[in-house]
């Protein structure tokens, strides 16, 4: 029997200097053991423990020790270990008993000699499940096997989670570990780490492929006012773009430029807007600034400010939790994290509310009848007995939810699917255009859908915005608690109760003031100009208490930041006298209305000081902006942002403004590394 006790003083001789370890390492460590366990149990190379086994003793019950998951202990109560050092990964195997010698693969021995100071290796333990997402993969199989493709329950980016074992080259007990498989621990990218050769043990690290999928347009072009001076969108209270952008950053990579959406982004943020003293359910505010990045040009600022009505006052609510429960749901940042974040959701709901709760996964099915709010010990059952597995059968889990919601309805009364998903349909009815024509039709008979995005890898979140958007739902995107409570708890009002819908924004600029305009972001959105005035054209909602924000920028008549050349034979544009820098102008309709009402208000000439709240919306418009690579900033960048940012940050009550700051600086240096 060896003594366990001497290997552990040999292994922490072998750390000596080893650096700190990091979630994504970890996660990849835990994905590579735990599916090499899997294929040795397959392959019957292996019992699995029971009670009646002995317990582990010496360096195993160190290691027990250390890992507090559940999936791990039976990992490390057999005689495959898992060791994680520092940043890096290390399997370990023990002498196999004689039946199972032949099992593949075949983890090469560690020897460990020589004495040394004791490391800090108490950074192993488990974090938080948010924290613990991976956004890379890496997976084992036995040497000389064909490379599959990666499960849908592991599928992560490489980057953030490549091992990283720079300060153990020179360790000679080490050495022949993952075939020098080794990065810069600061500034590391998808872009900056080349495939690794293949370990000497045997195991095989391969990229996952990333099918993640964004709806965008390309960034809106700067356009002539005498030539085309009507500029017409529907508005968007979607933050699903802004999440997307974070998780990329903290897990050290900049985000696909695809995945940002500037009005998404600047909309994150709560701005203190007038509120409305009228009859109509939004008050509008404009202001006219300079440009941070270009001294003769002029930013025109629009904010929407939407009312909040008395909660009690508001009818009873009918929620079913349509949630995705299919295999690739199986990772802390997705089906556990989902299970949190819908009890955080729980709290805020009323007695007289409903819930039900439809599950698709293969095939769909009612896991939870319609049960009161009250009855919150019910619902919390039927959350914790959620597990995944199984193929995404979405289209059969939508029919269900909306018939289950149907059964729900009754006079004056609020019905919402609010669909939670690791990313795509696969299965049965599962195009775009079909997906649009069902949601639509229940969305004319007052049930709404939105949609909550979990995990990273295999995101469609181009789906999830057709459905969101035909839906008229919201899209958000969760990637942490914090997250889900500021979606589901603290805008939990404004999500589920629209005050004002098929909201619609024109502005028609004035030729004789500016020469050329452009609109940032809402390229989604984009509405032809005759579409204003048609009330059949769906557009987006305005929930109680919830903000629109909207940035255009101007170029005057005469300035010499002016792009295009005049037309030779172009008619001259008279000189109107107004001052008047444009007309805005809104549309909307009333809840359950079909007949639009409309608001119009004169943008005034001329720039004054702007607020805190719109230089902080510039900052995050410009930081948007550079991540999309935007040709319009010229030599400002992040460092600009920054500064920007920093002065305009506020009160910040709930720090969203100094996490985006950081959010910028993590994007700054990621920058520099490429």
């Amino acid at each position: 029997m060896p003594d366990f006790d001497d290997d552990l003083d040999r292994l922490k001789a072998a750390l000596k200097g080893a650096p700190a370890p990091d979630a994504p390492s970890k996660q990849a460590a835990f994905i590579v053991a735990e599916e090499n366990f899997a294929k040795l149990q397959e392959q019957g190379g292996f019992v699995r423990p029971t009670e009646t086994q002995a317990k582990p003793a010496g360096f195993l019950k160190g290691l027990s020790d250390m890992f507090s998951s559940k999936s791990l202990k039976p990992l490390l109560l057999t005689t495959s270990s898992l060791v994680v050092i520092g940043v890096g990964v290390v399997l370990v195997q023990n002498q196999p008993p004689a039946d199972v010698a032949a099992v593949e693969p075949k983890l090469e021995e560690v020897a460990l000699d020589g004495p040394g100071d004791t490391p800090d290796i108490a950074g192993i333990r488990a974090e938080d499940d948010a924290q613990q997402s991976a956004s890379a993969e890496i997976v084992a199989e036995p040497l000389g096997q064909v490379a599959k493709p990666a499960p849908a329950a592991s599928v992560q980016k490489r980057a953030a989670a490549q091992p990283r074992l720079q300060g153990l080259a020179d360790q000679s007990e080490l050495s022949g570990f993952v075939g020098g498989i080794a990065a810069e621990q600061s500034g590391v990218t998808s872009a900056t780490i080349a495939p690794s050769p293949a370990p000497s043990d045997g195991i095989i690290l391969r990229e996952a492929p990333n099918t993640d999928r964004f709806a965008n347009e390309a960034p809106n072009p700067l356009k002539i006012a005498s030539e085309d001076p009507v500029s017409t969108f529907s508005t968007d209270v979607d933050t699903a773009s802004y999440a997307w952008v974070r998780s990329a950053l903290q897990n050290g990579q900049m985000p696909d430029p695809a995945s940002v959406r500037v009005e998404e982004m600047v909309n994150y943020f709560p701005y203190d807007y007038a509120a409305p003293d009228g009859d109509a359910p939004f008050a509008t505010s404009v202001s006219v600034s300079e440009t941070p990045w270009n001294e003769h040009t002029q930013l025109v600022h629009i904010g929407l400010q939407g009312e909040m009505p008395v909660v009690e006052d508001r009818p009873p609510l009918n929620l079913v939790f349509l949630i995705d429960t299919s295999g690739s749901m199986n990772a802390p940042d997705k089906l556990p994290l989902l299970i949190q974040s819908f009890r955080l959701m729980l709290s805020e709901l009323r007695p007289q509310d409903e819930v039900a709760i439809v599950t698709y996964a293969g095939r769909a099915g009612l896991v939870l009848e319609p049960t009161k709010a009250s009855d919150s010990a019910k619902i919390n059952a039927a959350l914790a007995n959620l597990s995944a597995g199984g193929s995404t059968a979405g289209a059969a889990g939508l029919q269900q939810a909306y018939q289950v919601a149907d059964q729900m309805a009754e006079d004056g009364e609020i019905g919402r699917v609010i669909l939670a998903t690791d990313g795509d349909f696969n299965v049965g009815q599962s195009s775009d255009a079909e997906m649009k024509t069902l949601i639509e039709a229940k969305r004319d008979s007052g049930t709404y859908l939105s949609v909550l995005g979990f995990g990273r890898g295999n995101i469609n979140e181009a789906l999830m915005q057709t459905l969101a958007q035909n839906g008229n739902g919201q899209a958000a995107y969760i990637d942490t608690l914090s997250e889900a409570r500021k979606v589901l708890v603290d805008q939990l009002t404004g999500a589920l109760f629209p005050i004002a819908g098929d909201v619609k924004v024109q502005v028609e600029w004035n030729p004789a003031q500016v020469a050329e305009y452009r609109l940032i972001g809402y390229e989604t959105r984009a509405l032809k100009r005759e579409d204003f005035n048609n009330d059949k054209v769906d557009a987006g909602d305005i929930g109680a208490g919830l903000q629109v924000t909207a940035l255009y920028e101007v170029t005057p008549v005469g300035s010499p930041a002016v792009l295009n050349d005049p037309l030779r034979y172009g008619e001259a544009v008279a000189a109107s006298g107004s001052d008047e820098l444009g007309f805005l102008r809104l549309r909307y309709k009333e809840p359950g209305e079909d007949r639009s009402k409309l608001i119009e208000a004169p943008i005034a000439a001329g720039t004054s000081t702007p607020s805190t709240d719109a230089q902080f919306a510039t900052a995050i418009a410009g930081f948007g902006q550079l991540l999309r690579g935007s040709d319009y900033l010229a030599e400002w960048g992040f460092a600009d942002a920054i500064a920007l940012a920093n002065s305009a940050k506020g009160a910040d009550s709930f720090g969203y403004r100094a996490e985006a700051i950081t959010l910028m600086r993590l994007a700054e240096s990621l920058s520099k590394s490429r």
